[in-house]
């Protein structure tokens, strides 16, 4: 894989998901089999956002994952925005459904149902509750992990008494989602609003974070929407107010997926393969014996004793004892992204010190055992945040702020090809007309990623039409 990540970027990717063992393709179009290193991964998000949802009071549940057709035909928007890709159950044997029933694509519907039924009065709000789930919208073009037709994620769904306040949970939700992705998974994020063409099917606003991976694509990697009274209409979820009459609630919903993992993998990786962020990696510390080890039980013993050590702090560690040579590990687990490599041999039993690799780094170290435990806790601290860090001056790298016509936009995309460099992501000008963001879409394949809060610079003409802008936009290529 010596350069294949720059001159193959899909490629790479798909090659590096399957030599590193997170998925394997199932039989069934578009879907994937979850290896355990990937499960992993998703276990370890699923890990982190649950303390969120803890401190919040959100508990998990469970709904059914077949939706009557009707249920979906209540919110005539939300239905037609996912009529194309909805998978329909209408038979069981021999005998065709009264009514056919849709594989959930998101649970608005079955959840607003249940809504009505529980809400009655304003002491019954907020209600506030998570689903881990699986979901599927029939995908004509997949990707593993980023884009698959049955996929895993998180659904929030919330009922509120006011405006004001499904608006702060909606926002809270965002903030939480751009915590999990920077702090936990190293990855930056670009937080701000989806144009009224990117909003989900439905919703009166849709807020995301979005990514940007190796290739200068965009990944949405999580959105919150705030509902209003679209669905509480159509599903009648109405409460007695405190002056003592009813009306509408206000309902949110917002999502993660394991396209994060697709995430992690295409902002860290490398030639090598994966690297992991030590807070997500399912083996955070790989052990190697090296030199004539089988000779030598006490190399092993003392592997197992420190592994033995470092799980009771909490930490994810192997030892690699199969037969294979000390360098055809050493690629393995490179490969695999594993954080921190320690290998052991008879000089170091010797010496009582052991030879540490990171991942990310050029060079080894050698460090005393009597040290090891404080020296892997800083180690993987400072990895941690470099990732972080690297991802950030690439970002930097990759944003453009000074194109602000169309055929400059046009100009700069063939430059960057030309040079083997990515056109990444553009801060444009945008006049807030649909009409707009299809002609940059038909003619570069840029979208509109989202209006950021806090834009670098404020773009005051539209990038087609020359108008004043009434919007900054980020615009990409996304996935």
């Amino acid at each position: 894989m010596s350069n294949l990540q720059k001159e193959d970027f899909s490629k790479w990717y798909l090659q590096t998901i399957q030599k590193a063992d997170l998925m394997d393709y199932s039989p069934v179009r578009g879907c994937i089999i979850f290896k355990p290193d990937g499960y992993e991964l998703w276990e370890h998000i699923q890990e982190d956002f649950n303390k969120f949802l803890r401190s919040e009071d959100i508990r998990n549940v469970y709904f059914p994952m077949l939706i009557p057709k009707h249920f979906l035909e209540k919110e005539e928007e939300h239905v037609e925005g996912f009529a194309p890709e909805l998978p329909w159950l209408t038979r069981v044997g021999d005998e065709e459904l009264e009514e056919p029933y849709a594989l959930r694509p998101t649970s608005e519907t079955l959840i607003g149902d249940a809504f009505s039924n529980w809400i009655n009065s304003y002491r019954d709000l907020p209600l506030e509750i998570n689903q881990w789930a699986n979901v599927f919208r029939w995908e004509k073009k997949t990707m593993p992990f980023l884009r698959t037709s049955e996929f895993l994620w998180q659904e929030g769904h919330t009922a509120h008494e006011t405006e004001e306040n499904a608006r702060e949970r909606t926002m809270s939700a965002l903030e939480a989602y751009a915590d999990l992705i920077e702090n936990t998974l190293a990855i930056p994020v670009y937080r701000g609003q989806k144009t009224p063409s990117e909003r989900f099917a439905g919703a009166v606003d849709t807020y995301s974070v979005e990514a940007m991976m190796r290739d200068g694509k965009a990944v949405q990697a999580g959105t919150s929407h705030y509902l209003g009274n679209n669905f509480a209409q159509a599903f009648d979820i109405k409460f007695l107010n405190r002056n003592n009459e009813h009306e509408h609630v206000y309902t949110t919903s917002w999502g993660i997926s394991t396209r994060l993992i697709g995430s992690l993998i295409m902002v860290h990786g490398d030639e090598k393969g994966l690297v992991m962020p030590p807070k997500v990696a399912p083996t955070q510390i790989i052990l190697i014996p090296v030199g004539p080890w089988q000779k030598n039980p006490a190399i092993l013993d003392k592997l197992k004793e420190l592994q033995k050590t470092l799980k009771a702090k909490g930490l994810r560690v192997r030892i690699d004892e199969t037969e294979n040579t000390p360098g055809y590990k050493f690629n393995e687990w490179e490969l695999k992204g594993a954080p921190l490599r320690i290998e052991f041999g008879p000089r170091d039993l010797e010496n009582n010190q052991v030879v540490v690799k990171m991942r990310d780094l050029e060079g080894k170290e050698t460090v005393s055992l009597d040290d090891i435990e404080a020296y892997i806790t800083e180690a993987m601290d400072v990895m941690q945040k470099r990732l972080y860090e690297s991802a950030a001056a690439r970002y930097k790298e990759n944003e453009h702020y000074d194109i602000d016509t169309l055929d400059e936009l046009k100009e700069h995309i063939a430059k960057s090809k030309e040079a083997g460099e990515v056109p990444g992501f553009v801060l444009i000008g945008w006049d807030g007309t649909e009409e707009t963001e299809a002609k940059i879409k038909e003619e570069t394949g840029f979208t509109t990623r989202n209006i950021p809060f806090n834009p670098p610079v404020e773009k005051t003409v539209d990038i087609v039409s020359g108008k004043p802008a009434k919007h900054t936009v980020w615009i990409a290529r996304a996935y």
